[in-house]
């Protein structure tokens, strides 16, 4: 439940339209709803603006389609993370049943079904090379369920550097920049050093030997010269959409 749905529910019951018991009953599950395998944190986007995600990894299908479940009948949305096309089936089939889109992104594994219809203000995503989609796939879904507006510029990369000067337009209108790499990791240093806007700096797990996983480019990332850059965990595209969500959601506000 998010703050125009709780403010509809309490004008309705003020105007005489939805009785105190209707209404009780449409609130019985804030702050969260127990469903013995979970606990449903219905409240969170009323908190701090971003409702509770499903992150699918490790957890058992049925439980995933039941805590969706439970999402969707509150909030008429769900986003979930790291998921298999089997699990999207099941969400897809609950959503049909409720009269809700679904999406399956398979480069990302990402779902995501009944997110806002608004795009606000702008954020860019950048990513190195074509093998760090997959991260930067999953930013742009998160912050466009949330409600922002993404333009993607992908194969960038440090060994080409000229291909970036194309994107100028991009760097200057966009509110917050996601900027991903795997190998060195040297790509946000390099936009961080033409561009005034806040970076969001993702290392892939993208790379050889010596990339330990993305050991390298989080070092290198966390150890740049350059001010004003966050540094988001290994191949967490998530993390990065929703803080770029929430910087340009203050540009917007303004």
């Amino acid at each position: 439940m998010d703050n125009k749905k709780l403010k509809g529910i309490l004008d309705s019951v003020k105007r005489g339209r939805t009785g105190i018991a209707e209404a009780m009953d449409r609130l019985k599950h804030l702050p969260y709803e127990d469903l013995g395998v979970a606990k449903v944190d219905h409240h969170r986007e009323l908190r701090h603006g971003i409702p509770e995600v499903i992150f699918a990894e490790g957890k058992a299908q049925k439980d995933i389609t039941r805590i969706a479940d439970a999402m969707v009948k509150k909030s008429g949305k769900v986003l979930i993370t790291r998921a298999s096309k089997s699990v999207f089936r099941d969400i897809n089939a609950m959503c049909r049943r409720k009269k809700i889109k679904a999406a399956y992104y398979e480069k990302s594994g990402v779902i995501a079904a009944g997110g806002s219809a608004d795009r606000n203000g702008r954020i860019a995503v950048l990513c190195a090379g074509t093998s760090d989609i997959p991260v930067a796939e999953e930013a742009v879904v998160t912050a466009e369920f949330l409600g922002s507006r993404v333009e993607t510029v992908t194969d960038v990369g440090v060994a080409g550097l000229h291909r970036i000067v194309h994107a100028g337009k991009v760097l200057r209108e966009a509110n917050a920049l996601i900027v991903i790499a795997g190998m060195e990791g040297a790509l946000p240093s390099v936009v961080g050093g033409m561009t005034d806007k806040p970076i969001i700096a993702v290392p892939t797990s993208v790379g050889y030997g010596t990339s330990f996983g993305g050991l390298t480019a989080l070092f290198a990332m966390l150890n740049s010269c350059v001010p004003g850059i966050a540094v988001m965990n290994i191949d967490n595209g998530f993390g990065a959409g929703v803080l770029a969500h929430k910087i340009n959601s203050l540009s917007v506000a303004r």
